[in-house]
């Protein structure tokens, strides 16, 4: 169920209104069978998947709350383990299989040797990437004590799959959602029904609809059209084509994200802010503070700072930023211009950190 398809037009109305005047009690239950319900529309046999995402690491937090109380610290690190490669371990049999096999066939080709075959066809479940990354933040979260297990399976169930973000994002932390849902049983009628905050929804929800519908779907008829049949265009055209669609893929991420958000608000719950005017960015550092922030955070307090980040050496902090925009890359997308994309990034990051204090100083000069 795509956020501008005609089903959704009529699923969302109807969720908000029977959330807003059932029983407190059933709230929670309500927006969990609402969530599950989205995704199923995508393909119900990738709800198994989500589901188990869900339990392990739920399971996973409520044995590190054990372990904790009762300071067995040793096996918190095999919890978190476990429930990472359990996680990453699906995510890069649906994402990354195929692309492995791709390239084993590709050597084994080159060696003469008759290519493997896949068992059966293999379809990307839709949103894998991002509920994968929220609910491992979540279990890292627990392990590192910066928020509480949750112990009720429904509400954190509801946190994982909560529809307006599931698919497209932003990348919540359980701190700020979880925290929210908690919430969900004492809300009362009237703080629900607040007119200035249902309008504010409402008109994110009309502007990422309008960088949706009418820039990016506008923009994309231009560029397919020079892009697919390129050669028969001069310079002028190509760079003009080169900018509409760098236009376009900011309007169509950053629409799915602002309807998230207003969706979310018109609820009630407010998610982060994932785009930032990014275009607009002084420096390659600033653009990866402004375009999809909840990525750009998530790679860096789960993967760059437990690597090392920048407190072990110059050399290290380097090759870090490389390894986080690699993954970043590969996170995008299965194939070598992603990693090639990541190692880009991870260059200009390297080279716009150490020549930072020299540009500065520059800059002053030059002011």
């Amino acid at each position: 169920m795509l956020f501008h398809s005609l089903e959704f037009f009529i699923y969302f109305p109807v969720v908000v209104l029977v959330y807003f005047f059932i029983p407190k009690r059933w709230k929670c239950l309500w927006l969990l069978a609402a969530s599950y319900y989205f995704y199923m529309s995508w393909n119900i046999g990738h709800t198994f998947l989500i589901a188990f995402s869900t339990l392990v690491t739920w399971v996973s937090g409520l044995l590190l709350g054990k372990c904790q109380r009762a300071g067995k610290r040793g096996c918190r690190k095999w919890i978190v383990a476990v429930s990472v490669l359990l996680n990453l371990g699906i995510l890069f049999y649906f994402k990354y299989f195929d692309f492995l096999l791709a390239n084993v066939n590709r050597v084994i080709g080159m060696l003469g040797f008759p290519m493997l075959e896949k068992p059966f066809e293999i379809v990307l479940p839709a949103g894998i990437s991002f509920y994968t990354f929220q609910a491992l933040g979540y279990t890292v979260d627990v392990y590192r004590g910066d928020v509480e297990p949750e112990k009720n399976l429904l509400r954190y169930a509801l946190f994982v799959s909560f529809f307006p973000q599931l698919v497209a994002g932003p990348i919540e932390r359980s701190r700020n959602l979880l925290r929210q849902i908690r919430r969900i049983s004492s809300v009362s009628f009237r703080r629900l029904w607040n007119y200035e905050r249902i309008a504010g929804g409402l008109i994110l929800m009309l502007w990422g609809y309008f960088l949706k519908l009418v820039i990016a779907d506008r923009l994309c008829i231009f560029v397919d059209t020079v892009f697919w049949d390129w050669q028969q265009y001069g310079t002028a055209v190509l760079v003009l084509a080169t900018a509409a669609f760098s236009m376009q893929i900011y309007c169509d991420f950053a629409s799915y994200s602002t309807i998230a958000v207003g969706a979310a608000k018109v609820m009630g719950f407010t998610l982060m802010e994932n785009f930032q005017t990014p275009y607009f960015s002084r420096s390659i550092q600033e653009f990866w503070r402004r375009w999809h922030i909840s990525l750009s955070l998530w790679f860096r307090d789960y993967l760059y700072i437990p690597l090392g980040g920048s407190r072990c050496g110059v050399l290290r902090a380097q090759w870090n930023r490389m390894l986080t925009f690699l993954a970043s890359g590969l996170w995008h997308g299965a194939s070598w211009h992603f990693v090639a994309w990541g190692a880009i990034h991870g260059v200009y990051q390297a080279a716009g950190a150490q020549t930072q204090g020299i540009r500065r100083r520059l800059g002053k000069k030059a002011g």
